[in-house]
């Protein structure tokens, strides 16, 4: 069996570090993993997408509508953008803070109210969970992307130790600890 994650969001929250601390998790486990990344707009602040696959064989990143288990969602809007690609009854793992959009900034468009609850009745699984928060309380709002990824670890079969080991292959040293906390917070972030 192949499992399938979709981690988006926008340039600069560290979706690209979330998807490297997921493969080498799933490596350690001694999965194959492909992993792509999309970056978009990146650095205008657009959307962001990482998709990694891990199973006993994986043969492409790829990941099809409707084919994610779980979408990893830095942000509102980027978990509602996606949903077409969740799977029925799959999991919607998101940070509930929003950031707006430039048409939003520039008063073309309105940010849409009550996502999660537009998400869940599409027929999603919602974990909703303000990780920025957390971030803050980890050393570093910059660490939302760790607390985001600890979240995620609690939902899958990869023990939480697998988990911190690839955290503290990935993460670079001077950072280490305040992402440790990060990650640990969001473990336990219900």
């Amino acid at each position: 069996m192949t499992t399938s994650i979709m981690i988006v969001g926008v340039g600069g929250q560290g979706t690209l570090l979330a998807g490297r601390i997921l493969g080498n998790a799933a490596i350690a486990r001694g999965y194959d993993v492909k992993m792509s990344e999309v970056h978009g707009m990146s650095q205008r602040g657009g959307s962001v997408v990482t998709c990694v696959r891990y199973g006993e064989k994986v043969y492409s990143p790829v990941i099809a509508e409707g084919g994610a288990d779980v979408i990893l969602a830095f942000e509102q809007l980027e978990a509602y953008r996606y949903l077409n690609y969740l799977k029925k009854g799959g999991g919607m793992l998101m940070n509930t803070r929003a950031i707006d959009p430039m048409p939003v900034i520039t008063g073309v468009a309105e940010y849409p109210g009550d996502i999660p609850g537009k998400i869940k009745n599409a027929g999603a699984r919602v974990v909703a969970a303000d990780a920025f928060a957390a971030a803050v309380e980890a050393g570093s709002a910059k660490a939302v992307n760790v607390v985001l990824i600890g979240l995620l670890a609690a939902e899958t079969e990869i023990p939480k130790d697998v988990w911190m080991n690839a955290v503290e292959q990935t993460v670079p040293p001077k950072f280490l600890e305040i992402n440790k906390k990060a990650f640990d917070l969001g473990y336990h972030l219900r």
